[in-house]
């Protein structure tokens, strides 16, 4: 585990993406995994930015949708695949053949969950994963409770995040269930990369850092993996900074 701290967010961002860009070079037909929310805009952004001024080519990326809200999918203003579409994939015009994302529209969910691994076994597992950090400590949707042996699934949602939730839409949302990557199915990722950004989320941060390794709190299992990366800026990081600078 590595913990990076940024005097800002748009450094966290810059970063992370440096990173992002080095380990997505060792595969000719990467796989990476990509989440929605506030904490990792911020690198899409530059990523773009990196694409249109002709810096990197992407175009043999592969990309995985972490997690939908059950009921929502891209048509719907304020789904995880809606702010992804406008961020990430519209501007950097990602092929539908390289992408696989939920669709919480499916009528058929078990079958959705079931391809969205299938994508992922067949380009050899993840090998980035971009997530971020929740209130409640979850990853994806994984609440706290959740099987750490748990691959992907519909996951009833915590009161925390159906709560933080309703920023993303125009008016008051009924969320009940999310689809998301599971626990395993993430830590199969070669790499993975928590960005963490605001001092909304400093006591979970120390959390995630000291607290007893749990699915109490999902992101301290991700503690063990051998290629954890934590971007945080400096509000985010602010009751661990200390500790950090010791080590």
């Amino acid at each position: 585990m590595k913990v990076f701290v940024a005097d800002n967010y748009e450094e966290m961002s810059r970063m992370a993406l440096q990173d992002v860009l080095q380990l997505m070079q060792l595969r000719t037909e990467p796989l990476i995994c990509v989440a929605s929310g506030d904490s990792p805009a911020g690198l899409y952004s530059q990523l773009v930015d990196e694409v249109r001024n002709k810096r990197i080519d992407v175009s043999h990326w592969n990309f995985v949708g972490l997690d939908e809200w059950v009921g929502l999918n891209g048509s719907d203003e304020g789904s995880c695949r809606y702010h992804l579409d406008n961020q990430l994939f519209n501007p950097l015009h990602v092929a539908e053949a390289k992408l696989r994302f939920f669709d919480g529209r499916a009528a058929d969910m078990e079958k959705e969950i079931e391809e969205v691994e299938s994508f992922i076994e067949k380009n050899n597992d993840i090998d980035v994963a971009i997530v971020g950090l929740g209130l409640n400590g979850h990853i994806g949707m994984n609440e706290p409770g959740t099987d750490a042996t748990s691959r992907s699934h519909i996951a009833k949602l915590d009161p925390t995040t159906i709560q933080v939730a309703q920023k993303y839409f125009t008016g008051e949302q009924e969320l009940t269930f999310g689809v998301t990557l599971g626990l395993e199915t993430i830590f199969d990722a070669k790499h993975i990369l928590l960005l963490v950004s605001g001092a909304k989320k400093a006591a979970i941060v120390k959390l995630m850092l000291e607290a007893e390794i749990s699915t109490q709190i999902p992101a301290t299992l991700f503690r063990t993996h051998p290629g954890l990366r934590i971007y945080l800026d400096k509000e985010a990081a602010t009751l661990v900074a200390d500790q950090l600078e010791n080590e």
